[in-house]
């Protein structure tokens, strides 16, 4: 009987923005024509360096930034950029302004969600812990009470030891059956919160790590010092987390409520103990990115209460985005530029973006070829950039999906001119969705 292997893939999806590394600065806030995944757009990237010095030195409280140009010409990359720089801890929520009307919960709701989704906290605490390598694991095994052909461990006895110390441990059953659960052995490094009882597995020592191809541990140093010590610990978390954690705490009909809508007072209990943890010196704030795309689908409402969030102590950095000139406010019957209230866009930097010039487009088209694993010819990234320029540059970056897929039917994965020919005709742009329309109005139901 014979038996087939088959490779497993690994399951990846190529993102619009996930080649984005950063904004391409140089040190003098110079932008390099093509560097960090970013093509173009030198004057709304160094414009993007600016805020993110201003956003690090603390001096963008109760000011937002407003990203306007016309549609496809970066405002998402460059909002995904300015996140990139500012760093990994500090927290980026991108929402589409649609979002904040659900049958589910308030708009308001919604949006104040957002923004605390949008505001890191930094937590430092130091607790006393037990670190080291199990040299010694005994348990003492009881009959299960609800099954008496089963045992439990009663207790154990452990004795761990470090590269200076060695201490001998008498622990719970309870304690006991998570060593058991979590398969821990002589050889293991382990660490103990004292307090919680909380087991973590770090690895195991060289000398006692079993060599596997596959499935191997993780081999660490026995660590130094005494086995009892206090240690730091930092993570981050936001303070639409801390207030989830304080609402479940306080009422288990929270976890059931469909739309789960946090009070007010939960909000400035926590709002109360951040402020404590950061006078303590326990905890900072990390002030993250609300990125609001679609701005024009918010209505007067919503502005007015993002007008007064700017202002609060706790506020993330703002980024609105649109591809409106003058247009209505929502809800109103006023018409103001990028539909945003006057009042609101006077307190925003803003940031504008221009269309892309025909050997901008064929880079972009290159880049997404690239992280996309394919190659194209010549002659068929000439006839992708001139449909970028003709027509969009998200008409061309979508034609790339289809035209591979046409190269992959020959067993080939470069795309030629062929292939994107025959995807332009099966796949038609705005206008020509427009023209088909006008056609066939006739026929089209009302």
């Amino acid at each position: 009987m014979s038996s087939e292997i088959r490779e497993i893939t690994r399951f990846e999806r190529i993102g619009a923005h996930s080649h984005i590394r950063g904004l391409g600065l140089d040190e003098n806030l110079k932008a390099k024509p093509v560097a960090d995944g970013l093509v173009g757009q030198i004057k709304a990237r160094e414009a993007a360096g600016v805020v993110v010095r201003l956003i690090k030195a603390g001096k963008m409280a109760g000011r937002g930034i407003l990203i306007a140009g016309p549609p496809g010409t970066g405002k998402t990359a460059i909002a995904v950029a300015i996140s990139k720089e500012l760093g990994k801890d500090v927290p980026f929520v991108h929402v589409s302004a649609s979002e904040f009307y659900s049958t589910e919960m308030k708009k308001t709701e919604a949006l104040i969600q957002a923004i605390r989704k949008a505001i890191g906290v930094r937590i430092k605490e130091r607790r006393e812990v037990l670190e080291g390598e199990v040299v010694g694991l005994d348990y003492n095994m009881v009959p299960n009470p609800y099954n008496p052909t089963q045992k439990i461990p009663e207790s154990a006895t452990l004795t761990l030891a470090t590269k200076d110390d060695k201490k001998t441990f008498s622990i719970s059953g309870r304690l006991a059956m998570t060593f058991m659960y979590q398969g821990i052995e002589v050889g293991d490094v382990i660490m103990i919160d004292k307090e919680t009882g909380r087991v973590a597995k770090l690895g195991k020592t060289e000398k006692t790590a079993k060599k596997y191809d596959i499935g191997f541990d993780e081999i660490v140093d026995v660590p130094s010092g005494s086995v009892e010590k206090e240690k730091e610990f930092t993570y981050v978390v936001t303070l639409h987390d801390l207030d989830e954690a304080n609402a479940r705490s306080g009422s288990f009909l929270f976890m059931l409520m469909p739309s789960k809508e946090i009070d007010n007072e939960i909000r400035n209990a926590v709002d109360e103990k951040v402020k404590r943890l950061v006078e303590e010196g326990r905890a900072e704030l990390v002030p993250g990115v609300l990125f609001i795309d679609e701005t024009y689908l918010l209505d007067i409402e919503l502005f007015a209460f993002m007008n007064k969030a700017m202002e609060s102590e706790m506020a993330p950095i703002i980024i609105l985005a649109s591809n409106r000139g003058f247009a209505k406010i929502r809800g109103t019957d006023i018409v103001a530029p990028h539909g945003i209230p006057l009042d609101l866009l006077d307190r925003l930097l803003i940031i504008t973006t221009e269309p892309y010039r025909e050997e901008e487009i064929k880079v972009i088209l290159e880049i997404r070829a690239s992280e996309s694993g394919v190659t194209i010819e010549k002659d068929a990234l000439e006839l992708l950039t001139q449909l970028g320029v003709k027509n969009s540059l998200r008409y061309a970056i979508q034609l790339l999906a289809p035209a591979y897929e046409f190269a992959k039917l020959r067993n080939s994965r470069t795309i030629t001119l062929e292939d994107v020919k025959r995807s332009a005709e099966l796949f038609v742009d705005v206008n020509q969705s427009s023209n088909y329309l006008k056609k066939w109005e006739d026929k089209m139901l009302m």
